[in-house]
């Protein structure tokens, strides 16, 4: 057990929900990763963390997370939803399996980390942060994602309703929306030339967003500088959402 503050971000063993935890540790944070790949305990022993494997597609194992945490660190302070699965395929053919397990993780996960934690800060008197991974993919659409965006959307709501039912308790639930982030998602974008400038595009400043930039958000809506934000969708992708043309 420690005083020091602890905080949870779910899809950590690379990329965006990485990025978050080492901001979290300048941040003055104990970071607990969790994620389905093995690699997130040796990503969590490199910031002095602790790393856990955990599918956040499966409810009983986010409840199962919680509680190990609370009894081998404490109870969380900050929870950073960042776990998500995109699975593209053609509209037509996309089949209900996909559909529910896409949602599964990106949407259901979400309620199902937020309500347990939200939970526990309530039961401590924690006045607690949680921040929830959306994507301009709330507001604008790719056809060859449609559970994807879908859950995003629910995210945003999502992100609504839970600062409003937790404001009374102190609790502040606030999301970030990524554009086009330089990580492994992108990767198929960046070797492609072409595809890249297209998407440059449609990016105001010209390049893609880092992993860290992202994590630097976060990190700000967790702390006490954010104290008075809640509820919101902070969108983090080089102007895109304020394009209205492409040249």
């Amino acid at each position: 057990m420690t005083d020091t503050p602890i905080a949870l971000i779910s899809g950590a063993a690379q990329g965006i929900g990485l990025a978050c935890a080492e901001a979290l540790v300048e941040d003055g944070f104990k970071v607990v990763l969790a994620d389905i790949k093995e690699s997130v305990t040796e990503a969590a022993a490199k910031l002095g963390g602790a790393g856990y494997i955990c599918d956040f597609g499966d409810g009983a194992a986010i409840t199962a997370l919680f509680d190990t945490i609370e009894a081998e660190h404490g109870p969380v302070s900050a929870l950073v939803n960042n776990a998500g699965i995109a699975m593209p395929g053609d509209f037509l053919t996309y089949d209900l399996e996909t559909f529910d397990r896409v949602l599964g993780v990106n949407l259901r996960g979400v309620f199902v980390a937020t309500q347990r934690a939200a939970r526990t800060m309530v039961d401590k008197g924690i006045d607690g942060a949680i921040v929830n991974m959306s994507s301009i993919n709330a507001q604008v659409a790719i056809p060859a994602i449609p559970a994807y965006c879908a859950s995003k959307g629910g995210v945003m709501q999502l992100t609504k309703v839970a600062a409003l039912a937790l404001a009374k308790h102190n609790i502040r639930v606030n999301a970030v929306g990524p554009g086009s982030i330089d990580t492994e998602m992108m990767a198929g974008v960046n070797a492609n030339p072409e595809a890249f400038k297209i998407a440059m595009s449609r990016t105001p400043l010209g390049r893609p967003g880092t992993a860290r930039e992202i994590g630097d958000v976060v990190a700000f809506l967790c702390s006490k500088k954010a104290s008075y934000i809640t509820g919101e969708t902070v969108y983090v992708d080089g102007g895109r959402l304020g394009l209205n043309y492409t040249c």
